[in-house]
């Protein structure tokens, strides 16, 4: 279960809690009435979002966030490394975009007894490869959840998945109506489902090869 920071419909807590493992986002807005289980955090490992968490002993001591087993960071450090010379010229106000905590958020996790798991630049490429087909208007990165959406049908591609909260809006520099398409491309295809308003997860089809 993936769950994002959008609503989840009622009856949808004891559906995400009642899940084999559930992954949240940052600072696991989604937590209570969107359930309580969290066993994975992916987080934005880089630039502002990443120096407000560390920075927080309210997200270090989120419930989220002590129970999770895992942080997830889902930014590849070498690709937004190459990232920083071309929007320093098309994003001047995003200075600080790239600048890199991964190191950081492992040593969190080896503090607190998480494993920490980073995002390869591989799921990053193909999702913007499968962006690219829809016509997206110009953005700056995919957003968190798609890229988890990405990492967790590469690794995991006989498991049933489902999503709920994710309402693709949100930061201009993500291209969440692409998103919504691509999304909805992997429901239709069976890849994954969406928990429905009513707490009720889409039905299950056939899943064929997604991330290459």
């Amino acid at each position: 279960m993936i769950v994002g920071n959008g609503e989840v419909g009622k009856g949808g807590a004891e559906i995400i809690d009642s899940a084999d493992f559930v992954i949240r986002f940052n600072d696991c807005r989604s937590f209570g009435l969107g359930g309580t289980r969290t066993d994975a955090v992916a987080v934005c490992n880089t630039g502002r979002p990443a120096k407000a968490m560390l920075g927080s002993g309210n997200w270090r001591a989120h419930p989220g966030i002590v129970d999770a087993s895992e942080i997830w960071s889902v930014r590849d450090p070498e690709k937004f490394a190459t990232m920083r010379a071309p929007l320093a010229a098309s994003h001047p106000e995003l200075d600080d975009f790239c600048d890199d905590y991964t190191r950081l958020f492992g040593d969190f996790c080896a503090g607190a007894g998480k494993l920490h798991r980073t995002v390869g630049q591989r799921i990053h490429d193909a999702i913007d490869r499968a962006l690219a087909m829809l016509e997206p208007a110009p953005y700056v990165v995919p957003s968190s959840g798609i890229i988890v959406i990405g990492e967790v049908l590469d690794s995991y591609p006989n498991d049933d998945v489902v999503i709920a909260g994710f309402g693709h809006i949100g930061w201009e520099g993500h291209p969440f109506a692409a998103e919504k398409q691509l999304v909805d491309a992997f429901v239709k295809a069976g890849r994954l489902r969406r928990l429905s308003q009513n707490g009720v997860p889409s039905t299950v089809c056939e899943r064929p090869p997604l991330i290459r």
